[in-house]
């Protein structure tokens, strides 16, 4: 399986104290690498680690041996996030989200994997749902 993640998933792989860092863990491991990632969710989970200095060298890790890699350019796809972001405005989406769901635009046979209930809501090509993996499809 191959899968493009999200902020919350990465951020939950480090963080040991995160509710969903089991399931997390366990998901990665289940996929294929590499694991798709985008510079605005590579931003905010650097944000989001950075009272944890060894998960952001540990991130930095993955990106350098090819388990992450950055696999989607914002400036060729500036039209689409801001249509993105407009549709999703109430929500509100941000641009991580938005470049996810381009993401998964682009790469259709790709899951994403969240912790983001918004991702649920969430159309691709306009109508069609992601693929998603989450911890609440797991339960029901």
């Amino acid at each position: 399986m191959r899968a493009i993640v999200d902020t919350g998933p990465l951020v939950a792989f480090f963080d040991r104290s995160e509710r969903h860092h089991l399931w997390t863990a366990a998901r990665i491991a289940e996929l294929d690498a590499p694991l798709l990632v985008c510079e605005p969710v590579l931003t905010e989970a650097s944000y989001l680690l950075a009272r944890f200095p060894t998960a952001q060298d540990a991130m930095f890790g993955l990106l350098q041996n090819g388990a992450l890699k950055v696999a989607f350019r914002l400036e060729e796809h500036v039209g689409a996030l801001h249509r993105l972001m407009r549709k999703y405005r109430d929500t509100p989406m941000s641009l991580a989200d938005a470049c996810v769901v381009r993401m998964a635009e682009i790469h259709e046979n790709h899951s994403v994997l969240t912790l983001d209930s918004d991702f649920t809501v969430y159309r691709k090509h306009g109508r069609v749902p992601i693929a998603l993996m989450h911890p609440m499809a797991a339960t029901g």
